[in-house]
């Protein structure tokens, strides 16, 4: 796709989505690279940018440079978004009990601790992205299950063939201990993460490598 087709097609999608304020967003694309720049109001309208793009067919890659930025009245104490965080943390059942800790500098939040499961990592940093205050998440949550599941290749596979979004049969999944190597030619970005959620699916997957190229 031609990128100036390409960075309109961004432009339209962030000026559609009602939870983004456009306005001080810039997008740049060269090659079907997209860099997104500029200034938004909360962490979670960054988010949603970025989930935003992913979801335009021809985006390669993205590089994400925007900013929040907090009116000044509207600033939230680290002490407050560290007791919300952990609260919101606590109230998710997806979550297991007290394993996961918080951190706040600055309105940065860092998740540590050590989790069975990905999706229980990927539920804690979703449980804090939209709090108000919050100005990027590091989450440093480890998966270390307890039990591994010995044919983990099958089982990612069988997820693949499952998925109607694409051909899983463009996609070589090598697994090396609890880390699992994807390879291969899929024909949009947002596959890589349909592929990637299948990789992590499987117990006893700590790593995933994605080496998938976009055609």
């Amino acid at each position: 796709m031609d990128d100036k087709v390409l960075r309109q097609s961004i432009i339209d999608a962030l000026d559609f989505d009602p939870s983004i304020d456009a306005a001080h967003i810039g997008v740049a694309v060269e090659k079907g690279v997209v860099t997104l720049s500029g200034h938004v109001g909360s962490y979670a309208e960054k988010i949603a940018a970025e989930m935003a793009t992913r979801r335009v067919r021809g985006v390669r890659a993205i590089a994400e440079e925007i900013e929040v930025r907090y009116p000044d009245g509207k600033k939230t104490a680290d002490d407050q978004i560290a007791s919300r965080a952990v609260s919101v943390i606590a109230w998710d059942a997806m979550v297991p009990e007290g394993v996961v800790k918080v951190k706040v500098e600055k309105g940065w939040v860092t998740l540590t601790g050590t989790v069975d499961w990905q999706f229980q990592r990927e539920a804690a940093y979703r449980a804090v992205r939209k709090l108000g205050g919050v100005v990027g998440v590091i989450n440093r949550v480890e998966v270390k299950p307890r039990v591994a599941i010995p044919d983990v290749k099958a089982k990612i596979l069988a997820a693949l063939k499952r998925d109607a979004e694409f051909e899983a049969d463009s996609i070589k999944v090598n697994v090396i201990g609890d880390k699992v190597i994807l390879d291969g030619n899929i024909k949009a970005w947002h596959e890589r993460q349909v592929a990637e959620r299948a990789a992590w699916s499987a117990a006893g997957v700590c790593s995933v490598e994605d080496n998938l190229r976009v055609d």
